[in-house]
């Protein structure tokens, strides 16, 4: 399909169901949307941070399915919060806290759906135009002004391959930009979890522990967030550049208002605030055992795979195979190292955080696999592709 046949497909879809209306909210709504990762944090950073700076982020979620996680199971975490919100109650919170994240409304995109189900027994869930408009229609029916999308590529990615991934990437800008949207794309890293953290309560904690200031500038988690929140702020004009808004950014994390952010939309949305600080975190995350695995012989981590990375954490409970799984929010694993570390034999590659053992040991052969060590240090990947902005398209 062209772009314009795929932006005309969006739009039939976009208005086959509920569209919300954000105009009377003020200043440019805004959204971010990641194509599903491993240990992907970052809405959980990123939205409090950008609200922290005079943004307005709008944001209607989607659960985990597979070896991805969603950001509504990790916000579940936090016990009592609710993402299940009127659209009054929504724009309220939006307009008192600068940001909330709700689920989807059950009558968003409906023909989306139904295409899925269709792709599904018609080969053709990898069709780049069908995936380009099912997200842009979702995103769109929103209600937000300006989007920046993260497209991952690599093992445990949906696009395999960085080719694939700039391919959807141009495409979704070229939509946003046939229908009056301001849309830009980065292209970035998942052959390896984005955070160390894969779960849900720990993946909270993770983001608790960056917004603290406890996450170096040079990690790759943090990289990525303030990449996506440099764009969002000049998709915004709350910067005229990507340094002013890394400054206006690392301010919030220094002075502690990002974090206050999503302390707050936690409270607004029910939920009890008082476990998000770095100390805190830590009840949220308590399991019934700790089990190391470790490395078996001496070398470099010359490559991971995120999918059997994000499958093993499943097994563990912190994912589902089907909608109607439930979730354990403690369980998970956090990695202790990423490609290009030097191991020795007995070295701990991760934690795992358990309280059933039944697939334990299936977690723990899958872990096995998933990490590489060889003698010689591999090549590193880069953390980010590129971006791409209407320019490109």
């Amino acid at each position: 399909m062209t772009p314009q046949e795929t932006a005309n497909l969006t739009m039939a879809m976009m208005h086959s169901g509920d569209v919300v209306d954000l105009s009377d909210l003020p200043g440019v709504k805004l959204d971010k949307h990641s194509t599903g990762g491993v240990g992907d944090t970052t809405t959980l950073v990123v939205a409090p941070l950008v609200a922290a700076c005079g943004g307005t982020v709008a944001k209607m979620s989607g659960r985990g399915l597979g070896h991805t996680g969603g950001t509504l199971d990790k916000l579940e975490s936090i016990p009592g919060t609710s993402i299940e919100q009127s659209m009054d109650r929504f724009k309220e919170i939006v307009r008192e806290n600068g940001v909330s994240v709700i689920g989807q409304t059950g009558n968003l995109v409906p023909a989306d759906k139904k295409l899925y189900a269709l792709r599904d027994v018609t080969a053709t869930v990898r069709s780049i135009p069908l995936i380009a408009s099912s997200i842009m229609s979702k995103k769109l029916a929103s209600g937000a002004d300006a989007i920046v999308l993260d497209v991952k590529t690599g093992t445990g990615a949906f696009m395999r391959t960085e080719e694939e991934a700039f391919r959807l990437a141009k495409l979704m800008v070229s939509i946003g930009t046939l229908v009056g949207r301001k849309v830009r794309a980065l292209v970035t890293d998942m052959n390896q979890p984005l955070g160390m953290a894969v779960g849900n309560a720990l993946e909270v904690r993770e983001a608790v522990q960056l917004l603290s200031g406890e996450i170096a500038e040079t990690d790759p988690l943090y990289e990525v967030c303030m990449l996506l929140g440099e764009n969002m702020m000049m998709l915004a004009d709350l910067a005229d550049n990507e340094l002013e808004a890394k400054q206006k950014l690392q301010n919030a994390i220094k002075d502690g208002s990002g974090l206050k952010r999503l302390q707050k939309m936690i409270s607004l949305q029910g939920g009890d605030s008082s476990y998000l600080t770095v100390e805190n975190m830590e009840k949220l995350v308590a399991v019934k055992q700790h089990i190391e695995v470790t490395a078996d012989k001496d070398g470099f981590v010359s490559s991971m795979n995120a999918e059997k990375i994000g499958t093993a954490a499943q097994l563990l409970g912190a994912g589902r195979a089907k909608k109607e799984d439930a979730i354990d929010p403690a369980v998970g694993l956090v990695m202790k190292v990423r490609c290009g570390n030097a191991v020795k034999n007995g070295d701990s590659l991760c934690t795992l955080y358990v309280n059933n053992d039944q697939y334990l040991k299936d977690a723990e052969e899958l872990l096995h696999e998933s990490i590489e060590i060889t003698p010689e240090k591999g090549e590193i990947r880069p953390m980010i592709y590129g971006v791409v902005t209407e320019k490109d398209v």
